[in-house]
């Protein structure tokens, strides 16, 4: 079974060319080191809830999208050694400062998942 990290954060819409540039850039390079899958999707059929809903779980302004991504590992031992290498490239930190990325960091979530059902 694999293990996965997933993603879930705000992106304000005049910066979505901007974060799909250098999501682009970010997945290359996870997949150079070896991750086996890396996707990041933008909201196309997501509305608030009652209770819950990824709208409010990044308490979305207006102007703003919800992406959701996530990276496929072969195990979470696979995965450790994966993101130890990627964050030591240095085009990740070209990337910027955090307080410079075209989203909301604070907003963001993420986690890592073992898997229980695979097809």
């Amino acid at each position: 079974m694999s293990y996965v990290d997933g993603f879930v954060l705000p992106v304000p819409k005049d910066k979505l060319a901007a974060y799909r540039t250098m999501a682009r850039k970010a997945g290359r390079i996870w997949m150079e080191y070896g991750a086996l899958q890396y996707c990041e999707c933008v909201e196309d059929d997501v509305k608030p809830g009652k209770r819950t809903s990824f709208p409010q779980s990044v308490k979305l302004k207006p102007g703003e999208v919800v992406v959701f991504a996530w990276i496929v590992y072969r195990s979470r031992a696979h995965r450790d050694k994966v993101n130890a290498k990627v964050m030591a490239d240095p085009r990740i930190a070209a990337m910027g400062p955090p307080n410079e990325m075209p989203f909301d960091g604070k907003r963001m979530f993420w986690g890592g998942f073992k898997s229980i059902v695979e097809y």
